[in-house]
């Protein structure tokens, strides 16, 4: 008989189902010469006429650093450009080039159907009370940072 599920134990799956989730995903994009973080920011910009450093690192979760050289290296594959601002000077968008869309264009639907397999076994409510679970427990995450941040 499994021991009933505690705190420790569902942190510790958690993780390992992230980490999992991550080489697996990996496993198909390094494929593609591409890291994670530059999958993510080619598929984030498909289908856009391209977005702002700012927007693209909360649409990636990517922080601002390692966006930055997320960037530079997809620049160097000549995959996307930066392009000043029309409003602000100071600023850049980041867009997909010709060779960044037409990757997008081959490897997006690939991509899914390769990180769908991992839910073939689920029913359509599986995935819906998975997908309820995930948000509450982001909820919860967030409602407790708001409370622990010590004030400035």
């Amino acid at each position: 008989m499994d021991k009933p599920a505690t705190f420790p134990t569902v942190l510790r799956e958690l993780l390992r189902t992230h980490q999992a989730f991550l080489a697996y995903a990996a496993s198909h994009v390094h494929k593609l010469d591409l890291t994670l973080p530059q999958f993510d920011v080619i598929i984030t910009l498909g289908n856009t006429p391209g977005m702002p450093y700012k927007k693209l690192g909360e649409k990636t979760l990517i922080t601002k650093g390692t966006l930055t050289g997320v960037i530079s290296r997809l620049e160097d594959k000549g995959l996307v450009q930066r392009v000043a601002s029309e409003t602000d000077g100071r600023s850049q968008s980041i867009r997909l080039t010709e060779a960044g869309n037409d990757l997008y264009e081959r490897t997006f639907s690939e991509h899914l159907l390769f990180i769908g397999q991992l839910f073939a076994s689920y029913s359509p409510e599986d995935i819906q009370a998975l997908e309820g679970h995930l948000k509450r427990l982001h909820e919860a995450i967030l409602s407790t940072q708001k409370k622990t941040q010590l004030p400035q």
